[in-house]
């Protein structure tokens, strides 16, 4: 009896010598516990990229280990809908902020409101207004910007100032001018701007420019015949009817720096990934002849709108780590590592305070990005939206190549639309 109570003794003498030993060792951490391990699922170059961030962030905190998995964009969207049906997701994930109302509606998302407003870290004013909203829902915030992007005008500064344009223009009109001009100026085989027919982006800027609303009554109606849309969509049109844009897709010409270095395309409606292409594609006599600067729009006075875009990171409904997902989220948007990520992948920073970095802040083709980001908006946060988008691309296509009239298409629009929002019309009506 004394030797089993001895021996008893021993082993618990032994038992807090090694949890005193793990404490010196490991700091506080329980030795019984293991880490916690949360599971991160990044889209593309941002999933190759993100990694090297992600050792700062273990050593931050010594007891949350990050497992990345980089899941190529082509295949994001159809894994993310594998692994919500199987109960997979990950603790934590990119999402396109286009993605997130169809992630609402699946209730695959985790509240983010209530921790962004207890947060010491960040706060909903350190991020563009319009990237800011796509990111709530009914008065729910889902996601937190991590990168944003929107479309601006990149354009050939010399060829404009040949036409006496020596800055870029602000008003439809003064755009329009310009780009009569410079078509003029070639032998007819040019072209003023490139305007993919497969790009429904444009089309929709320009109703945001109009303000049309696209949808109607709470989003359950399509809203194309409305008198704003359509002086977008003429505006539009007539951007192929003078021949001033090719009626081609985004393969032709085959090679848009080529063409645009030959002065065959003065200017292109595009994105932040594109300074990077034509600091790389264009030769360097080039270098100092092209710019970008924020969208024509029908007010003389500001900017015109353009398309809110970027990604965001949330955390899935079913995570069982959300505190260690939510310091992750804080530590990739504060500004020193929204810096970090800039450099490495050349993706505009969400928090508006990361801009002030000097290789930002003096980078001009990036400044004019900065001013956009100031008037920018997205188009109906529905699940629906993706589909809504192919319809109108294919639509507006349709009129360019004359294979129906504008009516036509407007109701034929409207119509196919409509159908695509019954279940949603019927699901509003049963909460009801």
């Amino acid at each position: 009896m004394a030797q089993s109570l001895e021996k008893k003794r021993f082993l618990c003498r032994r038992h807090i010598f090694a949890t005193f030993v793990c404490f010196i060792v490991f700091g506080c951490t329980d030795p019984h516990q293991p880490f916690t391990t949360i599971n991160f699922w990044a889209m593309g170059r941002e999933g190759e990229v993100v990694q090297a961030l992600v050792p700062e962030f273990e050593q931050r905190y010594p007891d949350i280990r990050v497992r990345v998995q980089q899941i190529p964009w082509s295949a994001a969207h159809e894994k993310l809908l594998t692994a919500y049906a199987g109960n997979a997701m990950p603790d934590i994930f990119q999402l396109g902020n286009t993605w997130i109302p169809e992630f609402v509606a699946l209730n695959a998302l985790t509240d983010l409101g209530p921790r962004l407003k207890r947060s010491t870290r960040l706060t909903k004013k350190d991020f563009f207004p319009g990237i800011m909203e796509t990111n709530i829902l009914e008065g729910i915030t889902y996601g937190i910007p991590w990168y944003v992007d929107t479309r601006v005008l990149f354009y050939r500064k010399d060829l404009l100032k040949q036409v006496g344009f020596s800055t870029p223009p602000r008003h439809w009109r003064s755009w329009m001018t310009a780009m009569q001009r410079v078509k003029a100026l070639g032998d007819g085989k040019n072209y003023a701007i490139l305007m993919p027919l497969n790009d429904w982006t444009p089309l929709v800027i320009f109703a945001l420019q109009s303000e049309a609303q696209l949808l109607k009554d709470n989003d359950q109606y399509a809203d194309f015949k409305d008198a704003r849309f359509q002086d977008a969509f003429t505006f539009y049109l007539e951007l192929f009817r003078q021949r001033l844009a090719p009626a081609a897709g985004a393969s032709q010409p085959a090679n848009v720096y080529q063409e645009f270095a030959k002065g065959h395309i003065s200017m292109y409606v595009s994105g932040p990934w594109n300074i990077g292409e034509f600091q790389r594609r264009l030769p360097e006599s080039m270098q100092d002849l092209w710019s970008s600067a924020p969208m024509p729009g029908p007010h003389p006075q500001r900017p015109g709108i353009s398309l809110a875009g970027g990604a965001s990171l949330v955390i899935s409904r079913t995570s069982e780590h959300e505190d260690a997902s939510w310091k992750l989220i804080e530590y990739l948007c504060e500004p020193e590592q929204q810096i970090k990520f800039h450099r490495l992948t050349g993706d505009l920073p969400a928090h508006q305070q990361a801009w002030q970095d000097r290789l930002i802040a003096e980078n001009s083709h990036v400044q004019a990005f900065w001013e956009q980001l100031r008037w920018v908006a997205a188009p109906p946060k529905i699940p629906e939206w993706e589909r809504i988008a192919t319809k109108i691309t294919q639509y507006s296509e349709a009129v360019v190549r004359m294979d129906m009239t504008s009516n036509e298409a407007l109701h034929s629009l409207n119509t196919e639309v409509n159908k695509i929002l019954e279940k949603r019309r019927w699901l509003m009506n049963k909460r009801q």
